[in-house]
């Protein structure tokens, strides 16, 4: 399953996923943006249908999340700084067809028309880059400590919360954060340490620390770091 394309549709960007799995549509408004995961043969023009026909939920899910959407301190404008792995980069947006947000010599570019909200539409293709760029990273860091430690996750996610970096189920799948991006790329290291250990102490026992410290002896320093700097890993 892989993300093929984004269509403009209704003044929104709908991110469009197929997927051989799938046998039917199903739409989904996250976080105030858009996507949708179809069967792999799927024709655009039924792709449009299906939103067209959804409109009205879409435009009511957009404007309930924007609702309870925390303030953000940031207007989506040229010249922004964007934090990722521990190094800024200034955000340029340019205007035309919707393009996805994208590292371009030093500077996150991204594309959105004229005629629509930009500062939200802005806002969507960050928070997708930094999902997709939080799913291959995270997992990447996770195998290598998994196979350093002996240990397999049943599976990897990424999730927004409100209060934790992460999450380990008894059952080995381990949920992160994608907001733990904006943080410096040791203190991504001790989230991903500290989930993977969980996988053999399903607790904050002394054993627990112990096997944490074995792999990242400064691993407090990455605590206190997250405990003083929390607040500004927002967007």
């Amino acid at each position: 399953m892989q993300a093929e394309q984004f269509i403009e549709c209704n003044g929104y960007v709908v991110e469009v996923i197929r997927s051989n799995r799938r046998k039917t549509a199903d739409l989904k408004v996250e976080e105030g943006a858009v996507s949708i995961v179809v069967p792999q043969d799927t024709a655009a023009d039924k792709i449009k249908q299906v939103l067209l026909s959804k409109r009205g939920w879409i435009t009511q899910k957009l404007a309930a999340q924007r609702e309870v959407m925390p303030a953000s301190s940031r207007r989506f404008v040229s010249g922004e700084a964007i934090p990722y792995l521990g190094r800024n980069y200034r955000l340029k947006v340019e205007t035309g067809h919707f393009k996805p947000a994208k590292l371009i010599n030093g500077r996150l570019v991204v594309t959105v028309p004229a005629d629509t909200n930009q500062s939200a539409m802005v806002r969507n293709a960050i928070i997708r880059w930094y999902k997709r760029h939080a799913e291959e990273k995270l997992s990447e860091k996770a195998e290598r400590y998994a196979n350093l430690m002996g240990v397999q996750p049943k599976s990897i996610g990424i999730k927004t919360f409100k209060s934790r970096w992460g999450s380990c189920l008894k059952n080995g799948h381990i949920d992160f954060n994608w907001l733990v991006m904006m943080a410096p790329n040791r203190v991504v290291d001790y989230v991903v340490i500290h989930e993977i250990c969980h996988l053999t102490h399903y607790d904050h026992s002394t054993l627990f620390w112990k096997k944490v410290a074995k792999q990242m002896p400064d691993y407090e320093e990455c605590r206190r770091w997250l405990r003083r700097n929390a607040h500004t890993l927002t967007l």
